[in-house]
């Protein structure tokens, strides 16, 4: 066999790593060539062109972060009637911001009364009755009776007492617990008004002013009677400081109290000697 035959088989089998037979019969393993193959291609540099930090993900949101507090739940509204209204509202006539009815509707007055209440003690003046502004009304108020809640002490008498209707007359109502001042049959103002207790009455029937004193005092019991307007012996309609604290709690020694004092001292400077004043049921 030719040298250039055997050497071209040696050629082959370092290629396909085969045995190859010698010339002399030994059969030699030969290694496989090794090829270098090219190293795998580095992964492209993603950092921006001008440099720093690669940009993190978008961090989610805080899961624990505490939710606001739901506002306090409404518990009554303008437009809301009922016996719960009725009740509010005669307690917002305890605390001196509501001196109509109570008429068991929540209207205008109503929603304006409790705006107020809700100013002066730092809540949101809604105008509507939550739980928070009715649990600090309750807390400054006594449970209402059945005659702060129906006999509406302030609230018009319809019709008024036909000896009311002509001239100049102090109109007073024991069953609405109202002061009309009522000039020719038409209604000047109106007030609420507390009577006389169960040992002193007032009393009843056709008088008429006949003296003013802007600041008396009485010399039986030594109290202020401010504004007062006699109409019957020792019996006046004046202000009272009581009747403003304490609402229909207290009563007076047969006088006719009045609570809101702009009202009186606007109806003190109207009233004259001799106007009519009517007492009646």
């Amino acid at each position: 066999m030719g040298r250039a035959f055997v050497a071209g088989l040696a050629v082959l089998a370092a290629l396909t790593g085969c045995t190859v037979q010698t010339p002399d019969g030994e059969g030699k393993r030969r290694s496989p060539v090794h090829i270098e193959l090219p190293s795998e291609t580095p992964a492209p540099d993603r950092t921006p062109a001008g440099g720093g930090d690669t940009p993190s993900a978008t961090p989610a949101p805080d899961d624990d972060k505490p939710a606001a507090p739901a506002p306090p739940r409404v518990l009554w509204s303008r437009g809301d009637t009922g016996r719960d209204v009725r009740e509010l509202q005669a307690r917002l006539r305890q605390v001196a911001w509501l001196f109509e009815g109570p008429t068991g509707t929540y209207g205008e007055q109503t929603e304006r009364a409790v705006s107020g209440f809700q100013g002066k003690r730092g809540l949101p003046r809604t105008g509507k009755t939550d739980a928070v502004t009715w649990q600090r009304l309750v807390r400054m108020t006594r449970e209402p009776g059945r005659w702060d809640l129906y006999l509406m002490g302030g609230q018009q008498a319809d019709p008024p007492d036909p000896r009311c209707r002509t001239g100049r007359v102090l109109c007073i109502d024991k069953t609405s617990r109202t002061l009309r001042w009522m000039i020719d049959g038409r209604t000047v103002s109106t007030m609420a008004v507390r009577f006389g207790s169960q040992g002193t009455p007032t009393r009843e029937g056709v008088f008429s002013v006949y003296w003013k004193s802007r600041d008396h005092v009485s010399t039986l019991y030594d109290s202020p009677m401010p504004y007062a307007m006699f109409f019957s012996g020792g019996q006046a309609v004046h202000f009272s400081a009581d009747f403003a604290a304490r609402g229909y709690a207290g009563g007076s020694h047969g006088c006719v109290n009045v609570r809101d004092e702009q009202a009186i001292a606007e109806l003190f400077a109207q009233v004259r000697n001799g106007d009519r004043v009517v007492v009646s049921w």
